[in-house]
């Protein structure tokens, strides 16, 4: 197993920090080559120091333009698409009542529509490659996130995109899968905006509520996206992996 992406092309989207640079590097240790994107290419850079089969494009995936340059740029890199992982996004919480219009659209452009204009744009090639496209999504849709709706909804709107076109692409050999993280210990509160004292409070309330009693680390929600990538994963698809730590089960 530890060969069988080699030579392969992954896109990640999101991947100056985070799940999506500890995923960059973990697909790129397994031999593949690695395209990361985002808006800050200080931090893309990091990512790729010390790994010459990573490659970074400055892009914000829900700018107009930007899945046509990310995708250019995998194609000028590598010359092939396999592997599509949408794994930006944002979030501005917020009960409503006090929900910010621009701050509810940057959430939708970031985590919904930039992922499906991106999975257009790279269609024909993974389909030149049958190729596997993985959503990194979040919450389930059968219990309420208080001051998280729009995100939320996003999250939700994006497995149903796994599940539409897992059934739409499988006759053209492409195969969807969702990842959906619990807790997990990345930068995202910070650029929320909220402070250390803030997100540590936060933590300890929902570390009480998961079963395993502990926030992820990105490591471990990392391994399971390059798995269900691999092509030993070939009967994987239309369906939501939860990586929760058991928060949906309690």
């Amino acid at each position: 197993m530890t060969t069988s992406l080699r030579g392969q092309t992954v896109i990640i989207t999101g991947g100056g920090t985070g799940i999506g640079r500890v995923t960059a590097r973990l697909f790129a240790q397994e031999g593949a080559d690695v395209l990361i994107a985002g808006r800050t290419v200080a931090t893309l850079k990091e990512t790729a120091e010390g790994h010459d089969r990573i490659e970074v494009v400055e892009a914000d995936v829900a700018e107009p333009g930007a899945p046509e340059r990310i995708v250019a740029a995998a194609l000028d890199a590598f010359g092939r698409v396999d592997v599509l992982v949408n794994n930006a996004a944002i979030t501005r919480p917020a009960a409503l009542g006090a929900i910010d219009r621009e701050a509810a659209e940057q959430q939708v452009a970031t985590n919904l529509i930039g992922p499906a204009m991106l999975a257009q744009e790279a269609l024909p090639h993974l389909e030149a490659t049958r190729g596997t496209i993985v959503n990194i999504t979040s919450n389930g849709p059968q219990r309420g996130w208080a001051n998280n709706s729009v995100y939320g909804a996003t999250k939700v709107g994006l497995d149903f995109l796994t599940y539409t076109w897992a059934v739409e692409l499988a006759p053209r050999g492409i195969r969807v899968v969702s990842v959906a993280p619990g807790v997990t210990a990345t930068p995202v509160l910070v650029h929320a905006g909220f402070t250390p004292e803030e997100i540590t409070r936060w933590g300890g309330e929902l570390t009480a509520r998961i079963p395993l009693g502990r926030i992820a680390r990105p490591e471990e929600i990392g391994w399971w996206i390059v798995n269900v990538a691999r092509p030993e994963a070939a009967y994987l698809t239309g369906t939501v992996l939860r990586v929760d730590g058991g928060i949906n089960a309690a």
